[in-house]
Formats: C-alpha cells, structure tokens, sequence
C-alpha cells in the first residue's frame, strides 16, 4: 500500500499447521523401533508355542494361563498392529484415525456473449447479464489504494538432511519414486522428496506448481500417483439456475473467460421466463467385454444364449452379487465374424459405476465358462461400451444418464436479455447446430457449446473429464411458439456419466462443490437420486449456455465480447520459460 507517497511491498508468508503424528513422539529412530517390534513379535510367538506345548503335554488346559501369559499375549497384539502398518506408525494412524469417506461410498469403489459493447464500467458477470440497473460510481484506478503488489507466497521449507538422503537416492535410482508413500508412510513428505528429486533429474523448476495446502492422503489409491503438487482452476458460480422447481447455483471450473458470465445470462433468461424443466428419460452404465470362439456358430450361440429371456432371470442373479446397487438392466450382442462383443447395462446407485459394472461382468464371464468353455475372454472392455471416445452406440442408446431438459423463453426476454429475437435464433439454430454439424459429419455434436459447459462442471464436481467426450452428445432444438412470440429451446443429452460418490468427489474441493447443489454423497432414502439430480443440473447449465452463445451469435456479439473480455493484457514477449 502506498505510505508517505511511496509504495510499499508486503510479502505474505502462510504457514501450515503441523499435523502431530504418533511417531513423533518417540525418541528412538524409526528403524529401531522396527526391529524391536519385529523381534518382541517372534519371541512372544515363541515363548507362547513353547509354553502351550508344554501345557498340552501335562494335560493342562489352554484356557488357564498366568501373569506371564497374559503380558505376552498383549505384546503379542501390540506387535502385529504395528506390524500390520508395514512397519511404520503413520499406515495405521490413517486405517484408525483418518475419517471414514462415505460407507456407501466404500462399498461401490466407485464406485461466450456476449452483449454489445457498453461503455459501464462493471465486472464482466453483471456486463452480461442484460441487467440495467444503477451501480455506484467507481474511483478512478489512480485513486485506488493498493492493496497488495506481490503475490501471497507459500514457501517449502528446505529438506532435513534424512530427507536429502531420499532425494539423492531416488536420483540415483536406487529407490523407486513410486515407492515413495509406502517406504516413508506420509504421502505428503513423500510429494515433497519426489518433486525435489523431478526438479535436479530434469534441470527444470517447479516453482509456480503449489504443493503446500492440500492432502494428499486423500488421493492415494484412487486419484492420482506419484503427485509432485496440485494446479489450481479458477470456479466460478453461474445462476441461480431454476430447474424443476428448485434454484441452483452451478459450480464452473474454467479458466475460459466469459464462459460463466454467458452461462449466467442463460440462467438469468430462463429464471425470467419461469424456469427450466427436465425429464431423466434412462439411467444405466454400460461395459461390453470381447469374447472369440473357434467359430462363428458358436458365437451366435452365445449372443442367442444372452438375448434369451428365460435366461435373464440366471444371468442377473449372478452379475448383481457383486453390489449392493448395481443391477442388471439389459444385454445386447454383436457378432463381429468368430467374436463377440456384450453390452451389459446396469444401475449404478450414485456411483457413475464403471467399477461397479466391470465386476459384476466378471461374475457372468466366469459363470459362462461352464457352458462355453471353449470362450476366450479376449478383454473385459471391447469398446462396444463406449468409454471416453465419440460412439454411435452411445449417441443412440445412451450411456450413464439420458436426460433432456427445456424451457419456453418469452419473447420480451429474448430481447431484452438476450438482444435478439425469436426469428433469428430459430434459423441461426437450424443452419448452424443442424445443418451444419450435419454437413461437418457431427456425432452427436448438434449443438454450440455443450462441452464447454460440461467440461466447467465436472472439474468443479470432480467428474471424470475425459467423459467429457460422451458426456456432451447434445442436440440443441429451437422452435418458434404462440405465434412466433416466444421461443421454445430444449437440449437432449443421451449419455451424461455421472457420479457423487467415488473417484474425485470426495477431494475437499469438488466435495463443496457437490454440496453447494445439495447432491453430495450418497442419497441413503433413494440411492442414485443425487446423481441423477446432478445429471439434470448438467443439462440444465447446457441449456443456459446454448441459449446465451446462440444469442451472441445471432446479434453478431461474439467476437466483440471476447475481445473485450478474454483477452489478456500482458505482453507475452515477456514471458520467458523457466
């Protein structure tokens, strides 16, 4: 801040607190502590074999024992615990002490804009919105106090000299980077040595990439390996959007500029006009395993075998074993020569549900084994699923939630709001979304920017993005209503894959995310309603960004709302490569 017509630089240090740990209270090394361990366990072992063998041999009972006994058989517990923990404390400290994730959750293991150029000087957001109402004055920029003119600074502190012992060896090689979590039993001390051995092997610096003020205990085993820190994504909040009845304020993660601001119009034109409506029309994830016989013959037998009715009854009792909420739904075939491709499609619960139904596939894979023991199982995935790649299949039978949502935007709206017309959007809607992904040989991409949106949204949710690809089938339709006066808009997503449990919803931030639209977790009264909700809130943001950017579009906005609002100011001829 300036002082005495001077400025002043503040440096910002945050410091995090330390998390005290078992082992820290002990004065021996841990290794020692280890061998003590391991030899109390082997010698307790001994002494009470020892001492039963001779009870047994007297006749004497096992139940009677003395005070000796009785120490050695809780040092022998103690001794397994610890020993359990892979010799080490902070193992068992995280299997006892850590907070359980949600126990649904543990048990599915899944488990652009866009108004015209004004002279109001205000923030990007209400710019957009369409809004005309009056805003305070600003203070010149020259007048205006700086408040900070150094970015806040979360410093690493130096690695300890055990610590540079690790660094060296992993740079050598002699200690597998990979191993790191396992052998140290701290995932964050673990990041920590790891990034700094990355940084001397590659010459290249990681400063810029924060790896304070995040737990990576919660990543292990399902989210990410080997981490060396976390990038941070900007979320902004698009609404309310008023979907079925209920408001909802919609995460978007992004670092594309005006994408919020043009989903808030959206939302802003459909609240105006009374909301927005959705319909889940199918709710089922699919995995389609590759099976080859000798034979063409007996592939058909097999796909004539599956698509029976009297069979289903069989085949779901075994594939639904697997889980509390996967259920079978249906099983289509397709012979492809002496192969054979299997579609199973199944509830999920909350969980999106690829784990979910991958086991209960291979219940029935090994179950046919017994009537077809001539089937190779060639993969449990053949890509007749399809997972993360543009499909037919999904684009017309659907994968995860099928949901199509639609609204009736007034014909005043449109123009305030918007700044088109009815007219306009119709035939822009037609020759761009229709005709022309038509002509582009589109899958699924009849539509402006639904991906954009989806994608926001599951980085906010902790989706998994690369089901963005599947997830953002769209086919936007307008349609002309009560005599040209207003405008009906739908969106008709077949294959938004979902979850909120498992995977990256349970990290802190995609967590409050899920919370801030009420879907959090597992919905233990009616198991898959949050993810469903969450489904339609998709679709529902998906509506409002059609509508805005096709409205850009229409009133010839678009680039002159990018040059004013995503374009950065910095001269990049300076920017050099670390």
């Amino acid at each position: 801040m300036e002082h005495g017509g001077k400025p002043m630089k503040m440096k910002v240090k945050f410091v995090d607190d330390e998390v005290v740990k078992p082992s820290d209270a002990m004065s021996l090394p841990l290794y020692i502590t280890n061998a003590v361990f391991f030899t109390l366990f082997f010698s307790v072992v001994y002494f009470l074999l020892t001492s039963w063998r001779e009870k047994i041999r007297t006749n004497t009972p096992l139940h009677m024992i003395d005070l000796s006994e009785i120490v050695a058989i809780l040092a022998l517990v103690a001794s397994f615990i610890y020993l359990i923990g892979f010799f080490g404390f902070d193992f068992v400290q995280s299997l006892f002490l850590q907070p359980s994730n949600d126990i649904w959750a543990a048990d599915d293991d899944e488990d652009e804009i866009m108004l015209k150029e004004d002279a109001r000087k205000v923030p990007c957001g209400q710019a957009l919105d369409g809004s005309i109402s009056k805003i305070a004055p600003i203070a010149s920029p020259k007048a205006a106090p700086k408040v900070f003119e150094e970015k806040a600074m979360i410093e690493t502190p130096p690695p300890t000299e055990e610590d540079e012992e690790i660094i060296k060896a992993v740079v050598a090689g002699t200690i597998p980077s990979y191993s790191l979590e396992t052998k140290l039993g701290d995932c964050k001390r673990a990041a920590s040595i790891r990034r700094e051995a990355l940084q001397r092997v590659t010459g290249k610096s990681l400063e810029g990439l924060p790896l304070e003020g995040f737990d990576y205990e919660s990543i292990l085993g399902q989210c990410c390996e080997m981490p060396v820190g976390y990038i941070t994504i900007p979320v902004g909040i698009a609404g309310p959007l008023m979907l079925n009845g209920r408001e909802f304020s919609v995460p978007m993660a992004t670092t594309e500029g005006c994408l919020v601001a043009s989903t808030n119009r959206g939302c802003k034109a459909i609240n105006l006009s009374g909301g927005a409506s959705s319909v889940l029309l199918k709710d089922g994830m699919t995995r389609a395993p590759v099976v080859r016989f000798n034979s063409a013959k007996r592939a058909a037998e097999l796909k004539f075998f599956m698509e029976d009715p009297e069979n289903y009854e069989t085949i779901s009792m075994v594939f639904n074993k697997s889980s509390r909420f996967g259920r079978l739904q249906t099983v289509k075939c397709a012979v492809a020569g002496k192969n054979l491709y299997m579609r199973f499609t199944c509830s999920t619960g909350d969980a999106m549900g690829m784990n979910m139904v991958s086991k209960g596939v291979q219940n029935v894979l090994d179950f046919l084994q017994d009537d077809f023991p001539d089937m190779d199982v060639i993969g449990i995935s053949g890509n007749y699923c399809s997972d993360k790649k543009p499909a037919a299949v999904n684009w017309i039978e659907g994968r995860g939630k099928s949901v199509v949502c639609e609204a009736v935007i007034k014909g005043d709206i449109v123009t305030k709001v918007l700044k088109t017309n009815v007219a306009a959007l119709v035939e822009l809607n037609m020759l761009k979304n229709l005709t022309g992904s038509a002509i582009a040989g589109a899958l699924g991409g009849f539509n402006a920017h639904a991906s954009n949106i989806v994608s926001a949204v599951y980085l906010a949710t902790g989706q998994d993005p690369a089901q963005n690809i599947e997830s953002s089938h769209c086919i936007t339709m307008m349609e002309a209503i009560n005599d040209g006066k207003d405008l009906h808009v739908s969106v008709t997503m077949p294959s938004i894959e979902v979850g909120t449990v498992g995977g990256g919803t349970q990290l802190a931030s995609q967590s409050a995310c899920l919370n801030l639209l009420g879907v959090k977790g597992a919905n233990r009264e009616a198991p898959g309603t949050n993810a469903r909700q969450l489904a339609s809130v998709v679709a529902g943001s998906v509506l409002a960004g059609e509508l805005s950017l096709m409205s850009a579009i229409a009133a010839g906005q678009l680039v002159k709302s990018h040059m004013k609002y995503n374009r950065s100011n910095k001269d990049v001829t300076t920017v050099a490569s670390a």
